[in-house]
């Protein structure tokens, strides 16, 4: 086995017993750093300060990368103008935050007659947002509401 000491220098080959001497000289773990090639690679160090680091950096990239919500706005085939824009400007809020946007549009008894009117609400929603959004789901009807899902660009 090919040993590394704890300040990163090569001591040489030796056999496994020899190693674990020196580690127990030196009083902390021997770890297998490659064990692929025909020499295996150990190393001497704390094993308990190596697992919080790496922990540490876990938590770090974790912490990094923005995880993206889905956030809904539920709304009715016959909403007025203001209801609109104020639904309108939440959405956009969202996609500012980098969140995604599922719009639902619920139907409720005679309405079901006229689903058109709310597929032209959902199409008129999806060319407001064309800049700033993609349509991720398209609007289609499920039981009595219509669904549709766009994503910050």
């Amino acid at each position: 086995m090919l040993l590394i000491d704890e300040n990163g220098e090569k001591q040489g080959v030796m056999p496994l017993a020899a190693a674990l001497d020196a580690a127990r000289e030196a009083s902390m773990d021997l770890v297998e750093v490659s064990a692929g090639q025909e020499i295996p690679v150990v190393k001497i160090l704390d094993y308990g300060k190596l697992r919080f680091e790496e922990r540490k950096k876990k938590a770090a990239a974790k912490k990094k990368q923005k995880s993206s919500e889905l956030k809904e706005i539920k709304i009715r085939p016959n909403i007025d103008k203001h209801d609109y824009e104020v639904k309108a400007r939440a959405i956009a809020r969202f996609f500012e935050e980098g969140d995604k946007v599922k719009v639902t549009l619920r139907f409720r008894g005679r309405e079901m007659a006229h689903q058109h009117l709310g597929m032209e609400l959902l199409e008129k929603m999806k060319k407001d947002f064309e800049e700033t959004a993609k349509v991720e789901l398209e609007p289609k009807l499920e039981g009595k509401q219509m669904t549709m899902v766009l994503a910050p660009r």
